[in-house]
Formats: structure tokens, C-alpha cells, sequence
């Protein structure tokens, strides 16, 4: 800690005194934890949050194929899912059939990934034209996007249910630890059993 407090100090200078803005990769948020990041949200009430991105993929039925607590910063959503999605169609059994995710995940290559595979694409556009016009046009499309609400719910169940809101454990693999447990004790009862990581 005494090693940071010339950095703590010159940041609340900067920031506080000279009301100048300071790099995200260049900010101390924890004097205790230096694995945590700045992950932009831009929800209202969240803009920003402060911690580790937790990447996590379900079935349709709520269990829940693949988790990731991510130490260093993501790259994006979208380039996290074209990273994870041979481990989740392997964790499928290879019966791994659309993806479904929101705005965050669409990219180009990941159209181009899903279109290779011949998976569903159920990833809502960026463009709100695009949207409208898949939600007009394409049933199996609107179906997916309301199943895709259920996800959010998970993730709140994991995080305030299971984790209690924030984990409280120090160090990375201690909180990379607590995601596993609670991702192994949220799973419906007779459900196969998962790999806690690799």
C-alpha cells in the first residue's frame, strides 16, 4: 500500500484539485485488489462499474454451459463469445443451434462465425432499423429476444442471490473460486455436471 500512495496521491490531484480527467488503464481503484477494472455498462443508474467481466452462457433452460471471471480487461463482448464458442458447442454435446445475446455481442465477424457454423443468429442488432424489421419479419427472432430477458434475471440470481451482491472474497482466484461454487450451486437439481474452469 505505502508503495501506491505517491500514484493514490498524484491521481487525486489530477482528479480532484486539477478536475482533470484520468486514463481508466492509468486509475488505482482498489489499493487492495490491482485486477480490477473499469467496465463501462451504459445503463442508467450504472454508467460505469468496477470489478472483473464475468462472461456466462445458458440453455434455454437455465443451465448454465459456460462461465468465464475474466482478470485482465475484456476485449468485448463480441470478441469474448467468438473466443468461447467452441467451448460452449463442445459443453452442447455439439447440439449447440443459435446464439442469442444482446447489442454488445453483434459484431461482423461474429455474424460471419455464426453463419459458418449455421447457427441461429438471435443476437439483437445495433442498428435499430435492422431491429425493427427482424422483430416485423422474423417470429423465431422475436421468440428469442424475450427468452433472452430470462438471462439477465440469472445473472442477478448469481450475483445477489448466490455471491450476495458483491463477492467479498480478496484476490482473483478466491473470487474466480466464489463464481464457480455459486455457478455449481444455481444449477437445477439432476442437471449433468460441468467443469468449475479450465
Amino acid at each position: 500500500m505505502l508503495e501506491q500512495l505517491p500514484d493514490a496521491r498524484r491521481q487525486a490531484h489530477e482528479r480532484i484539485i486539477g478536475e482533470r480527467q484520468v486514463a481508466n488503464a492509468k486509475k488505482i481503484l482498489s489499493l487492495y485488489e490491482s485486477d480490477l477494472h473499469v467496465v463501462v455498462r451504459g445503463k442508467a443508474g450504472a454508467e460505469v462499474e468496477f470489478g472483473n467481466s464475468l462472461f456466462l452462457a445458458e440453455t434455454r433452460d437455465g443451465f448454465i454451459l459456460d462461465h468465464k471471471l475474466k482478470c485482465e480487461r475484456s476485449a468485448g463482448d463480441a470478441k469474448w463469445l467468438q473466443s468461447r464458442y467452441a467451448v460452449i458447442k463442445q459443453r452442447s454435446g455439439e447440439r449447440l443451434r443459435g446464439v442469442v445475446a444482446d447489442r454488445g455481442f453483434e459484431s461482423q465477424a461474429t455474424r460471419r462465425m455464426l453463419q459458418e457454423e449455421k447457427a441461429f443468429n438471435g443476437i439483437c442488432p445495433r442498428d435499430p432499423n435492422e431491429l425493427a424489421e427482424r422483430m416485423e419479419k422474423d417470429a423465431r427472432f422475436c421468440s428469442s429476444l424475450s427468452r433472452r430477458a430470462q438471462t439477465e434475471a440469472r445473472v442477478s440470481i448469481l450475483k445477489n442471490g448466490f455471491l450476495g451482491g458483491t463477492p467479498l472474497a480478496k484476490g482473483f482466484e478466491n473470487r474466480q473460486l466464489q463464481v464457480a461454487w455459486a455457478v455449481l450451486s444455481h444449477q437445477p437439481l439432476g442437471a449433468c455436471p460441468i467443469t468449475l474452469e479450465e
